[in-house]
This record gives structure tokens, sequence and C-alpha cells, in this order.
């Protein structure tokens, strides 16, 4: 049985219109902070935060969550996740999130920064019902080094895997190895130092909003790279190179209004934390 360093447990449910918890656990170096209401929707936030300040050699993280019919929430970090010099074991996060039909959930944790001689991984299972929807973003920053050169982490691996009605709809899987990859050539991040992903999954998807996600992303004027991708269940996906994090962070906040408007008739709050 893994040992681990820090454990959360999350169950939202809709309560009258108000997104409210009915169990919250944590213990370690993990804990979620109470929770905001950033207007009258009924729509929770809250803000997830490591007190180590950063994850370490061999650390264990484990997040479940689960969303009630009818619930609406944000999660996100209190700042971004940086990852140390892991000389003996990677260090690793696992998720699990069940989303009830009629459910919304936004995952939006702040980008993640791998240091010198840095090895993570992170692996994240979603399993929807018919009728819920569910956005998430990532950004994978690279962090300082001595030397000041962009990509010295040992390794980046993310998985990603979304089920829809217990089918397997998407599969992601992001490996970054700078010694085995050149990573600033074509295939890899082509002459980028950042990568952001966001993947979105609800009925409401059409050619209509792709064609405004496209639209509201090539008006940003910054030396970027992206594409979006329609996914085999109702859905999509957007990946964008750049090279700075606040590049990505404004295509998303962008991208992440509109969808929200679109869909819900409602304009999200900013969750700047600086």
């Amino acid at each position: 049985m893994t040992d681990w360093t820090g454990e959360l447990s999350l169950d939202l449910e809709d309560r009258h219109g108000k997104t409210v918890a009915k169990n919250v656990y944590f213990q370690g170096a993990f804990k979620v902070m109470r929770p905001v209401y950033h207007d009258d929707s009924g729509q929770v936030c809250y803000y997830l935060l490591n007190p180590g300040g950063g994850f370490l050699d061999g650390d264990r993280y484990r997040m479940k969550i689960s969303i009630d019919e009818g619930a609406k929430a944000t999660l996100t970090t209190q700042s971004a996740t940086k990852i140390y010099k892991t000389p003996n074991d990677h260090a690793y996060q696992e998720t699990e999130i069940s989303l009830k039909k009629g459910s919304y959930l936004e995952y939006l944790p702040d980008p993640l920064i791998a240091y010198q001689h840095a090895r993570y991984k992170q692996k994240t299972v979603i399993h929807m019902e018919k009728g819920a929807t569910f956005l998430y973003t990532d950004i994978l920053t690279p962090g300082w080094s001595p030397n000041g050169e962009k990509f010295t982490y040992n390794s980046i691996q993310l998985i990603t895997e979304i089920y829809l009605d217990d089918q397997l709809g998407v599969f992601d899987h992001i490996k970054l190895i700078p010694s085995q990859q050149k990573l600033t050539e074509i295939g890899f991040m082509e002459g980028y130092t950042h990568l952001g992903s966001m993947i979105v999954i609800g009925e409401q998807t059409d050619s209509g909003l792709l064609d405004e996600i496209f639209e509201t992303i090539k008006m940003e004027e910054e030396n970027i790279k992206f594409g979006i991708s329609k996914l085999e269940v109702p859905g999509f996906s957007v990946r964008a190179l750049a090279n700075s994090t606040q590049i990505i962070e404004r295509i998303f906040i962008h991208c992440h209004r509109l969808i929200n408007e679109k869909w819900f008739h409602h304009t999200p709050k900013s969750l700047r934390k600086y």
C-alpha cells in the first residue's frame, strides 16, 4: 500500500441551487481552503494547496473528487506546482474525478514548474456520466537552473483518461525526457519553452464553438503555435506552445470565458492569486 505524502477527498452536491460539500477530508501535505463563492450563481470554488511549497524526492499525492447531479465547481491551486530535484525517486500525483449527469467541473491548476533534475509523473482519471461537463487545463513550464538552460528536468509524464458512461473517450499522454528527445525541434516544443493543454467535454460542443475558439486564440498577437482537435466524445482539446506562462494563461482565460458565456450564460470571475 502506498504511503501517501498527502491525501485529499472532496464530495460536492447541489442544495437548492448552491453547491456545497457533503464530505471533505485531507491529511499530510495536502489541504483544501474554505469554499469561495465569487458570485450568486451557486458555483463553488476551492483552492488546493501544498503547505510544503513543492514536490520533493519520492513524494506521493492522491486526490479524489466527486460532483453530484446539478452541482457546479471550480478547483484551482493556490500557486504553481513546483517539482524540485528528485535524485532517488520521482514525485507522483494521482487524481480520480467522478461527475454525475448535469454536473460541471472546472479543474484549472496553476502551471507545473519542473526544476533541474526533477522527475514527475501525474495520472488523472475522470469518470463522467452523459450530460456532465468538464473543463481542464494545464501548463508545463521549465524551471530555473544554475546554467540558464531551459530543459534541465529529467522527465515529466502526464496521463489523462476520460471515461464517458464507462467507455474510454479520451486518452492523452505527454512524456518529455530532455536527455532522450530534442525538445526544441519539430515534433516536440518546436523552439518554444511552454506547453499548454485544454480539454473540454460537453454535449453542447458544436462546430460553431470550435470556430469561435479558433478565432479567439488567433487574435493573440504574441508568437504562439496552437492546434484544436475535435474529440471522439462531445468535446475538443487545445494545445498551445509559447515562450511564457502569461501568454498561455491569457489564451485559456479567453476560452474559459467564452465557453461559460455560451453554455451557462455566466461570466466567470478571475482566479488570479497575485
